[in-house]
């Protein structure tokens, strides 16, 4: 995905491709040795937890050490919650003015920025080290609240049910919505572009809170989701009592509910970012600029690598379950173990792109109007690059591949020897290695295909 930034030298505005910062040439050590080096830490892994984790040892929704009552008093108090809903609701205020009566032009105009680095970026990371940041500071929750408190209805619920069977595939629908927004379209960072997708996502949400109640956001809210998803990552959350505590950050994936659709949500995501990767090649290019029609190549293209994903999946859980006479639903069961891979290529992916144009997004945002006025002295052309050098872009990409791939390791091989025999917990688990270790060197190729 392209933003315009402004550099830092010379204050020009350029094209900035996330993950083209650093390249195979800029490895500290060959392509080929960190690919062999990654593959080699997936078998190890697999190999010693093998050995030595025989039995399950996550409990999941059951773990935690209770905080402290006035620390728990704090996070679930009731200033708390309004004190974030006004500044998500503040922060939604400020960002409609931008929209509205900010400047025209994309590389002058933080919306951008707020919408492809603020809320796809940073709230996921956000979450992994503070929780589910989205449902704290949702504007459209609050806005859905504020409307129930005035008609005085219940804001749980709404005159339509929402099928339990649906579970979180109106999020899958939704996610896919924005990721073909930031990828496809070739004008998806203009002004006008991002104002309908704001509009866009607002109507669809409420009207949905209205019809269904609270439970649409937990469902459908592609942020929300996303967010919620990676809070699972976090060392503070809920046990199933509603308590909060203190937990192994796995305790938290390992209860991650198998619910409908949570597969299909976990691989638009893997999909999309792979994806984004392939459409940065030259091939692509090539492809597109051939194309009588490159919003439908891109369209295509878009699905067709989610769909590949899937498949792949699919038939790996499907052969999972032949090896291991399980009749459990395995996709469901399985996909929280993706979870860390996903984070670990969002990571590797956005890193370069939430360091810098996340700087510019900031410095923008203090002169919403664009009147030049340059608030605490800031401007673009303060965009610090320190921590976007090509080694160390790309050496933060290999490690958070490897150790993406490594935490899903850990939290599918628990899973197995809790659902499947010994001797068929290992078995069973040969496809899915197979499947991590294709997905690490794809990954990896793609990333570093400049």
């Amino acid at each position: 995905m392209q933003i315009a930034v402004t550099d830092s030298i010379d204050g020009s505005v350029r094209g900035l491709l996330a993950h083209g910062v650093g390249g195979r040439q800029d490895l500290p050590i060959p392509f080929s040795s960190a690919l062999i080096g990654a593959m080699v830490a997936l078998l190890a892994t697999f190999l010693i937890l093998g050995a030595a984790w025989r039995t399950s040892r996550f409990r999941g929704g059951q773990a935690g050490r209770p905080l402290p009552a006035g620390l728990a008093g704090f996070l679930d108090s009731a200033g708390l919650r309004w004190t974030l809903r006004a500044a998500g609701l503040l922060a939604a205020g400020w960002l409609v003015l931008a929209l509205v009566a900010g400047p025209a032009a994309t590389a002058d105009n933080p919306a951008a920025g707020v919408l492809y680095v603020v809320m796809w970026v940073w709230v996921p990371v956000g979450s992994v080290l503070l929780g589910p940041v989205w449902r704290a500071v949702s504007p459209v929750r609050t806005v859905h609240l504020l409307l129930a408190a005035l008609s005085r209805t219940s804001p749980d619920r709404g005159p339509l049910r929402l099928p339990p069977g649906w579970g979180l595939w109106p999020a899958a629908a939704t996610l896919f919505g924005f990721v073909w927004l930031e990828l496809v379209p070739a004008d998806r960072a203009t002004v006008p572009v991002v104002f309908l997708g704001f509009v866009t996502y607002a109507v669809v949400m409420l009207v949905g809170g209205a019809l269904v109640g609270s439970q649409w956001f937990a469902r459908a809210d592609p942020f929300e989701v996303y967010s919620s998803l990676a809070a699972r990552l976090a060392p503070v959350g809920r046990r199933e009592d509603r308590v909060l505590v203190w937990r192994n950050p796995f305790e938290g994936l390992d209860s991650t509910p198998a619910v409908p659709g949570l597969a299909v949500v976990v691989l638009v995501l893997l999909g999309s970012t792979a994806f984004d990767s392939l459409s940065g090649s030259t091939q692509w290019l090539r492809l597109l600029q051939d194309s009588r029609s490159p919003v439908l190549t891109g369209t295509l293209g878009l699905a067709g690598t989610i769909g590949a994903l899937a498949v792949a999946y699919l038939l790996v859980v499907r052969a999972t379950g032949r090896l291991t006479d399980g009749r459990q639903r395995l996709p469901a069961q399985f996909a929280h173990s993706l979870l860390p891979i996903v984070l670990g290529y969002m990571v590797a992916h956005y890193y370069s792109l939430a360091v810098l144009e996340g700087q510019r997004t900031v410095i923008l945002g203090l002169d919403p109007l664009g009147t030049g006025s340059h608030p605490l002295g800031l401007s673009t052309v303060d965009v610090n690059p320190a921590l976007v050098g090509a080694t160390t872009v790309v050496t933060v990409q290999v490690v958070a591949v490897v150790l993406g791939h490594i935490g899903g390791a850990v939290a599918a091989h628990d899973r197995a020897v809790r659902l499947f025999p010994p001797q068929a917990a290992q078995l069973g688990q040969l496809p899915l290695l197979l499947l991590m270790v294709g997905y690490t060197g794809l990954g990896l190729s793609l990333l570093f295909a400049a």
